[in-house]
């Protein structure tokens, strides 16, 4: 059966926003979702897991439907399944892996279950009624692809025209899932896996064998520009600068540390926050031609829509002034901000496919710093109400392209990722709650860098204190990081093809503040896909990403059982 077949025949006895297809997709994303915050807090980054909750939804229903005596499981069921699971597992970008811990390590405050899922799912259901705003003219370019989308979109395609395929790659994932959880429960329970350098002056500058195969599978997914960029970053940060500042005393080391991370990074992350910014603003400030048009008020929206933009949007307003105690008029400004900023990472999201949910914050957190100067917490959480909404925003708009390669009914997909984002709330705050129950203590530390929680941080403190907050050295540093991202983005962005050899001066600046063995891991895992890619092209086309997933939920899951039990 071809893919158009395949569709054809779906459209024919259509089934979509079934009971089986929504219930199967919220329970793939909350049981997914804690791979995000997991890795969230390692290393900063988080993994669309639309791909995956295909490949567990058709391995599930395809033999059970028959056993049963079901309707097979069709292609637009497994759309909305794939929706719904996809917004859950993104809820991450609601904030707890960025502003919330900031916030919390900021004001010494704590937050209940209630008010953090409150909180997580207003500025992310914020993001949907965005997002419904912008599918007609943003869908409708030609010049935004948006490659997620049309990844996922393919894969439904192949996974309906050849099912035995599909269960292939489900084995594939399924068996590297469970090689990383057997790993990680040994290193747990039974023998601590070595975590050597080759000497102890590069262990106490982070550098080491790092054994984590959640790492290799990221690695694998980010690809060999940003693993080699990391890499670069690593050796400019750690094997460079780290040795300066222990030689000249601007860091010491305190005496029974296994390593310097803790008291390096206090001074590192001023550069690597510079470089982050400086190249991110420079990649994503450029003049949207034809992504506007059509994108108002009134016209594109029906009255419903309109009334659930101004039910979240007041929603999101009264959160922040009661859990906050935000201004009302910075809450109020938060909105349209989080509206117009939405809309660029939307645009970048649809021709890189990578959302700069970073740079968005960091964009909202200097325009509040006038609005509201010298209030660390309004900067930090009316910037999350901007990053939450870009986040949901651009994960709708990816699942939105894919519905319409495959001729689904875009209403249907939006019910699914309200669905997605409420049920990825619950479970994603509670993960967060039990996996981290005193962040002052546990963040900021080699086994949690949460380097997206350091950035922002340090971002509202500087907004909040002044730059004289900044040591007087790294000022010089910041400087220089500046010019070179800035250097950076420009050149990816006017070299065209040759762009893409030119580092990437985000993911450089991400190497500043996370340890040097897990840029080098994440590397490893880069080369590892290419190596694969460039010898056996047809091997790594079917298999690399389902693998790679599955060291990623291995190991991400079953840490995060081990962190809340405490067994590590």
């Amino acid at each position: 059966m071809t893919p158009s077949q395949a569709i054809a025949d779906d459209v024919r006895g259509r089934r979509e926003l079934t009971p089986r297809a929504l219930v199967t997709g919220l329970l793939i994303g909350a049981a997914l979702t804690p791979t995000n915050v997991y890795s969230g807090l390692k290393i900063g980054w988080s993994f669309n897991l639309s791909i995956t909750a295909l490949l567990i939804a058709f391995a599930l229903w395809r033999p059970l439907a028959r056993l049963c005596g079901m309707p097979a499981w069709q292609l637009h069921e497994s759309n909305i399944n794939q929706t719904a699971a996809s917004s859950a597992a993104s809820i991450v970008s609601g904030g707890l892996v960025a502003p919330i811990p900031a916030y919390l390590l900021l004001s010494g405050e704590t937050l209940d279950l209630l008010p953090l899922t409150a909180w997580v799912f207003s500025v992310s259901f914020l993001g949907v009624w965005v997002a419904w705003f912008l599918r007609v003219p943003m869908l409708a370019s030609t010049q935004l692809r948006f490659p997620v989308g049309i990844a996922t979109a393919e894969t439904l395609r192949d996974t309906f025209a050849h099912g035995r395929e599909a269960l292939l790659r489900f084995s594939a994932m399924l068996a590297s899932l469970i090689v990383a959880a057997v790993t990680k429960l040994i290193d747990a329970y039974w023998w601590t896996l070595p975590r050597f350098a080759p000497n102890p002056r590069l262990g106490e500058l982070t550098f080491g064998f790092d054994p984590s195969l959640m790492m290799l599978g990221f690695g694998a997914i980010i690809g060999l520009r940003a693993g080699l960029s990391l890499a670069l970053g690593a050796l400019v940060a750690w094997g460079g600068l780290a040795p300066w500042l222990l030689a000249s005393d601007r860091v010491v080391i305190p005496a029974g540390s296994a390593n310097g991370f803790q008291p390096l990074v206090e001074w590192l992350i001023w550069p690597g926050v510079a470089l982050m910014v400086a190249a991110s603003l420079t990649a994503i400030v450029r003049r949207p031609r034809g992504g506007w048009r059509g994108a108002r008020w009134f016209g594109l929206a029906a009255v419903p829509a309109r009334v659930g933009f101004v039910f979240a949007a007041t929603l999101t307003v009264v959160l922040e002034i009661t859990l906050f105690d935000i201004d009302w008029l910075a809450a109020l400004l938060a909105v349209p901000f989080a509206f117009v900023l939405a809309a660029v990472a939307a645009r970048v999201v649809g021709e890189t496919g990578i959302a700069p949910i970073g740079a968005i914050g960091k964009v909202s957190q200097l325009s509040f710093a006038a609005i509201a100067p010298a209030q660390a917490v309004t900067n930090l959480m009316t910037a999350n109400v901007a990053g939450g909404a870009a986040g949901q925003c651009a994960d709708l708009l990816n699942d939105l392209k894919a519905g319409q390669l495959v001729g689904a009914t875009p209403w249907r997909q939006a019910v699914a990722q309200c669905c997605g984002i409420f049920v990825g709330s619950i479970a994603g705050s509670a993960v967060f709650l039990a996996m981290i129950p005193a962040p002052a203590e546990q963040l900021l530390t080699p086994d949690w860098p949460a380097p997206a929680v350091a950035v922002w941080k340090t971002v509202a403190e500087t907004l909040a204190e002044g730059f004289d907050s900044v040591p007087p050295a790294a000022r010089w540093a910041v400087l220089i990081a500046v010019l070179a991202g800035i250097g950076l983005g420009l050149a990816e962005r006017r070299l065209g093809e040759v762009g893409r050899f030119v580092p990437s001066g985000a993911t450089a600046g991400l190497a500043f503040v996370i340890p040097a063995s897990t840029s080098l891991t994440l590397c490893a895992g880069a080369i590892l896909a290419w190596a694969l890619l460039t010898r056996a092209p047809h091997l790594a086309t079917r298999f690399l990403v389902a693998c790679a997933a599955g060291l990623i939920a291995g190991e991400s899951l079953f840490g995060v059982f081990i962190a809340i039990a405490g067994l590590r």
